[in-house]
């Protein structure tokens, strides 16, 4: 074979094994879970949400969106999900080691985490409904499940986040009924830019209460 041949075919398989990586790394970054869970719970709502929360390495998050007075959760890696009416959400709790260190209810004075403590076996966010069949919600923000990840936060970076969600939710509970009337729901379609990409939404399911 000609030297410029041999040279040839190198480069080519140095650039497909380039576009392979390339690839590769572009579909790690688009499943990435935080992502993922991201864009299902932007499909769910309708709109870009005022606030989401993620519980690393578990697949479970939850969303809100003021705007459509609507509150989505998933779970499964946001292969299930269900969408409740701003309305129906009567509380949240957070929990450090497995007690309730802060609350907030409707119809309660608020019960707040007036300092945060440097280390904590567990922490979680429970979300509370007025819904029988799925009253609540919970979302354990520490440790989280894949150890690797515990160099990118602590237990107070996540005692931080489910403290700022027990106020985003009393501040919700606050407003009037009237105001937390959600406009007319519609059901999730599938993403336009990657449909295999679509959460199974079961369109016979209760998914929206």
């Amino acid at each position: 074979m000609p030297m410029h041949e041999a040279l040839r075919t190198l480069l080519l398989l140095a650039l497909a094994g380039c576009l392979v990586t390339v690839a590769g790394s572009g579909a790690v970054w688009w499943r990435d879970e935080q992502r993922r869970l991201r864009r299902y719970l932007r499909r769910a709502l309708g709109a870009a949400p005022e606030s989401v929360i993620i519980a690393p390495g578990r697949g479970r998050a939850a969303a809100l969106s003021v705007e459509h007075g609507l509150i989505a959760v998933l779970w499964d890696g946001g292969v299930k999900g269900l969408i409740y009416r701003l309305r129906q959400l009567v509380g949240a709790e957070l929990i450090l080691d497995d007690q309730v260190a802060a609350r907030a209810y409707r119809g309660e004075p608020r019960r707040a985490l007036d300092q945060a403590p440097g280390a904590a076996h567990r922490v979680a966010l429970r979300l509370i409904f007025d819904n029988p069949s799925d009253p609540d919600f919970e979302l354990e923000l520490w440790p989280p499940a894949d150890p690797a990840r515990r160099e990118r936060g602590t237990a107070r970076d996540a005692i931080t986040v489910g403290r700022r969600w027990i106020s985003g939710v009393e501040a919700i509970l606050r407003q009037p009924e009237a105001e937390r009337e959600p406009l007319p729901m519609a059901r999730p379609s599938p993403p336009d830019e990657d449909p295999e990409d679509d959460p199974p939404w079961d369109d016979e399911g209760e998914d929206i209460l």
